[in-house]
């Protein structure tokens, strides 16, 4: 895990005591709201419906024990107990009073944590696959290239006032866990005929009011070249990004508008000025950046497998969590553990000050001190001995951290939607809770199988629902609420963006809906293996929408 260095420390309590004045200023009356905003966006501090919220980056989704205890103190000295993981692999806290803000940052910085670039039009925090350095499928940890990024990135004196927030991911598997294609950047670690290391380069992807998926620029850029190349991507962007309609101002607008191959000669040609400067990385520079994610010593632990074997015979509790919240690791007498934070009927992403203590404790126990957090709002224990299985199950329940949905359609990303934010038109979290405990039963989420919901309260799409397998959309119409469903969705490597499947349904409906796509699902799928997104694909959207709305009514619709 990468440490600060003595400049890393100096610059962030610099920025503490910074933005200590700041607050300062504007409770005292000196600044007003709209002098202060740009100021409190730089350190993450938005003002949302009911009160300020914090947002304090997590790089790459990685952590250590200390790191989530200090997390836990937060929420417990300064917020109302609890957190919410974001898809952005961040925490947020919806309850802090302005005037803790400083005393808050001050003490994340103690555990080299901080809210800078969380929010504003910069390069945000810069997200990875969080099974990174663990996966059986990984060419490379992308974490090293993501944390140089993240270190380039930080007030970059040239890209800290982008036409609009600009996002990075980096994945290093074959099985694409980042979802890089619907990014402004995202950078797919592969290696070429000679083993060399590089990446496939994609630019213009993203949700929010025009989703859009990236386009393929570079097949392969030598590692080396990372740095420069990313520069003439944003450089270009930051140049002809429009700033006169903040819809429009999104790279992938830019792909859009001026073509993708016009702009891949633009940033080619910017590349060729830069491809020989100071932003080349020498490889020894990558290395010791590399050395710091190095794998935990795991030593061999073969009677792993037979106390697996006699625990799944004893709970069939832990059977089933077995099968769904561990994959497998490249050690194998390793896995690699999702904890999920969406127990039945519970607040998708939502962890207690008590749990996060409590995931701090087994992450030294079991997991060689290190968590991680996915975009799909879940933690994780990447290296956990398979002997050690049982225990860390049974602690996990007795916190209500056990829930063995992985992947099942009662994992649910939703946004925090109008319970919380300015922006939504409609809430999200009771809508996730309500099919959520619609579709609790292990059985039934067993023969569903994969099948992922995702819920955002606006076009903002921070619950990404544009590449949900099951899409919901909150609107806003004449005063009511309703969501719109979209179809087909993936955030993979074979990303694709929901189709809307027709009109939307009020909120005591919806969940019914999302039943009826479901059973319309298992009606038509070939086999118990075929998934929704497979024989949706098969398919097409017709017979969902005539289940939904009925044949004359669905050309309508």
């Amino acid at each position: 895990m990468y440490r600060y260095d003595e400049f890393d420390h100096a610059f962030v309590a610099a920025r503490v005591d910074q933005f200590r004045d700041q607050v300062g200023r504007r409770l005292s009356g000196e600044l007003a709201e709209d002098a202060f905003k740009p100021l409190r966006l730089m350190n993450g501090v938005y003002l949302q419906l009911h009160a300020y919220m914090l947002r304090v980056a997590i790089p790459y989704g990685t952590l250590n024990a200390v790191q989530m205890r200090m997390l836990a103190h937060v929420a417990r000295k300064y917020d109302r107990g609890y957190g919410h993981f974001t898809t952005r692999q961040n925490i947020q806290y919806n309850w802090p009073k302005l005037s803790d803000t400083p005393d808050i940052l001050q003490e994340l910085a103690s555990v080299e944590m901080h809210a800078i670039q969380t929010s504003g039009n910069c390069i945000r925090n810069v997200t990875a696959d969080h099974f990174a350095g663990a996966a059986q499928d990984e060419f490379a940890d992308p974490r090293p290239y993501a944390e140089i990024l993240r270190q380039w990135s930080s007030v970059h004196p040239e890209f800290s006032f982008l036409p609009r927030k600009f996002k990075i991911a980096v994945t290093g598997a074959e099985r694409d866990r980042a979802a890089i294609q619907v990014h402004d950047i995202g950078l797919h670690v592969k290696k070429d005929e000679s083993g060399n290391l590089g990446f496939a380069v994609y630019v213009g992807g993203g949700q929010g009011r025009t989703p859009m998926i990236a386009k393929k620029i570079k097949d392969f850029l030598p590692e080396e070249d990372m740095l420069s190349y990313i520069t003439a991507i944003v450089r270009v962007y930051n140049l002809h990004g429009r700033r006169d309609n903040k819809y429009k101002a999104r790279i992938k607008i830019l792909v859009h508008e001026t073509g993708t191959e016009e702009l891949t000669r633009q940033i080619d040609a910017e590349f060729a000025n830069l491809k020989d400067s100071v932003l080349k990385l020498p490889d020894a520079d990558i290395r010791a950046i590399e050395s710091y994610f190095a794998l935990p010593d795991l030593v061999e632990r073969p009677e792993g497998w037979e106390v697996l074997a006699k625990a799944k015979k004893a709970d069939d509790g832990f059977a089933t969590w077995l099968g769904q919240n561990v994959q497998p690791h490249k050690h194998p007498d390793y896995g690699m553990v999702t904890i999920s934070l969406k127990p039945i009927g519970g607040i998708p992403g939502d962890a207690s000050d008590a749990q996060m203590d409590l995931v701090a404790d087994l992450a030294e126990r079991f997991g060689f001190d290190e968590i991680r957090v996915s975009h799909e709002q879940n933690l994780i224990l990447p290296h956990v001995a398979m002997a050690d299985l049982p225990a860390l199950y049974q602690a996990l329940s007795s916190a209500n951290l056990g829930t063995a949905n992985a992947g099942l359609i009662t994992d649910i990303i939703a946004c925090p939607g109008l319970d919380y934010c300015a922006l939504a038109n409609a809430r999200a979290i009771p809508v996730a809770q309500a099919i959520s405990t619609r579709f609790g039963s292990q059985a039934r989420q067993a023969e569903i199988g994969e099948l992922k919901i995702k819920i955002s309260g606006c076009i903002n799409a921070c619950g990404h629902h544009h590449v949900g397998h099951i899409g919901l959309l909150g609107v806003e119409k004449k005063g009511a609420e309703l969501y719109q469903i979209t179809l087909g969705g993936s955030g993979d490597e074979n990303s694709s963006i929901g189709e809307i499947i027709g009109r939307g349904f009020e909120p005591e409906k919806v969940t019914d809906a999302v039943e009826t796509v479901v059973e319309t699902y298992l009606a038509l799928r070939l086999d118990p293996k075929e998934t929704f997104l497979e024989a949706y694909r098969r398919v097409g959207p017709k017979p969902f929408k005539e289940a939904l709305y009925g044949g004359a009514s669905a050309e309508a619709a």
